[in-house]
């Protein structure tokens, strides 16, 4: 079986300096409660830009692949990846991020 990926999607946030604060918290967060070793970055985090159509949506993606979807499920489900969801709910000031779960099949 393939990998999964675990894509959130920040909204435009209503103050981005603030935001851009709060992240780099949440990130310290996600990588104490993970137990991610300082200074290694297993996941991608992109910011989104405006079409010549349209502003962008969204502000920010985050994206972090896991070897199965039973260990995305099992880390998911965790007490310590619901503290880092309840907080990217927390500095979200820009509605509730979306959450997304995909493959690059």
């Amino acid at each position: 079986m393939s990998s999964v990926k675990l894509m959130v999607l920040y909204p435009m946030p209503t103050d981005i300096d603030q935001f851009e604060a709060d992240y780099q918290a949440h990130l310290s967060l996600l990588h104490h409660e993970m137990k991610i070793p300082e200074g290694e970055q297993p996941y991608r985090v992109t910011k989104m830009l405006s079409s010549p159509q349209m502003p962008a949506k969204y502000y920010l993606q985050f994206s972090l692949r896991f070897p199965s979807h039973e260990d995305l499920k099992k880390t998911l489900g965790s007490q310590q990846m619901q503290r880092v969801a309840a907080d990217a709910d927390r500095i979200s000031t820009g509605g509730s991020p979306v959450v997304l779960i995909g493959t690059d099949d």
